[in-house]
């Protein structure tokens, strides 16, 4: 499925998957390994990762592109649990404390400078927002706790029961929409993605405030959605063994967060020596200088 929006000179539009998963959360798969993947197998441009309640993962993937100079970008997200459902937060500094509500997570979002975006919206569960909330956060005078886009595709269960009906409510609203995997596997990447006007992160940072941006993608089928919950689960049972061990051990070590350095305990990025940034630790926060 593709949304209609083309560029206006003529040239090649840009690609990015906004929406990745890594092991620090509930993906499986290493930094390491989708920066391999990406870069070797899409033509995507941007990637966002975007782990669950922590960007740690989401740093160490910038600086280990930035340092082997990829042709990918990396935009450091995360997706913030509210009281009111996910927002996928991108462009962050730092990292956004969860279950706080919907009002107080996007002003937060906005005030170091990201972009917030509701995550596979109006399916009738608790991690997604409502059309409700949503209509009364973009009609508030205060900018700041407005959405800056909608994920209009996101090839899980409820990103396609309720497709047709984002489209519409941003359509409705005026807002921009966007695409992403919500890849929590590599064959996921790049199943959901958007296109923008440009190549880099910023183009694609403009094309959302602007709302030149299109979404584009193919639904995952059931069988490929329980395959990946039982990857999950063995990875939960790799998890819980590593913490342990490395608890009952003493070894100063614990699951793999999927970054060098992420086995450490504290967990502390090691391996792009000489890149911009400095070591995130769990969570996002930064290593002491």
């Amino acid at each position: 499925m593709t949304s209609a929006t083309t560029d206006p000179a003529g040239d090649r539009l840009g690609r990015a998957d906004l929406h990745i998963h890594t092991l620090a959360s509930d993906g499986v798969a290493s930094v390491e390994q989708i920066l391999d993947h990406v870069e070797r197998h899409t033509d995507l441009d941007v990637i966002g990762i975007a782990d669950h309640e922590r960007i740690d993962a989401a740093l160490a993937a910038r600086a280990l592109a930035h340092a082997r100079a990829l042709r990918v970008e990396v935009i450091v997200g995360e997706e913030v649990t509210t009281r009111g459902g996910h927002v996928l937060a991108l462009f962050l500094q730092e990292r956004i404390r969860p279950l706080q509500s919907l009002r107080a997570t996007l002003a937060a979002i906005h005030e170091q400078g990201g972009l917030a975006i509701a995550a596979h919206p109006l399916a009738p569960y608790p991690t997604c927002v409502s059309a409700r909330a949503i209509r009364r956060l973009q009609a508030d005078p205060d900018r700041r706790v407005h959405f800056d886009a909608l994920e209009a595709f996101n090839p899980t269960s409820p990103g396609k029961t309720h497709h047709a009906q984002v489209v519409a409510l941003a359509d409705e609203l005026g807002m921009a929409t966007v695409g992403g995997s919500d890849g929590h596997l590599i064959e996921a990447i790049a199943s959901g993605y958007t296109t923008f006007p440009g190549q880099s992160a910023e183009d694609l940072r403009q094309a959302i405030l602007a709302r030149h941006t299109g979404w584009h993608g193919e639904f995952w089928t059931f069988r490929f959605q329980v395959a990946m919950y039982g990857r999950q689960l063995r990875k939960y049972s790799r998890d819980i063994r590593d913490d342990l061990l490395g608890a009952l051990l003493r070894t100063g070590t614990g699951r793999d967060l999927g970054y060098p350095g992420g086995r450490l305990r504290p967990p502390r990025f090691t391996g792009a020596s000489g890149s911009p940034d400095d070591p995130p630790r769990a969570g996002g926060e930064r290593a002491a200088p």
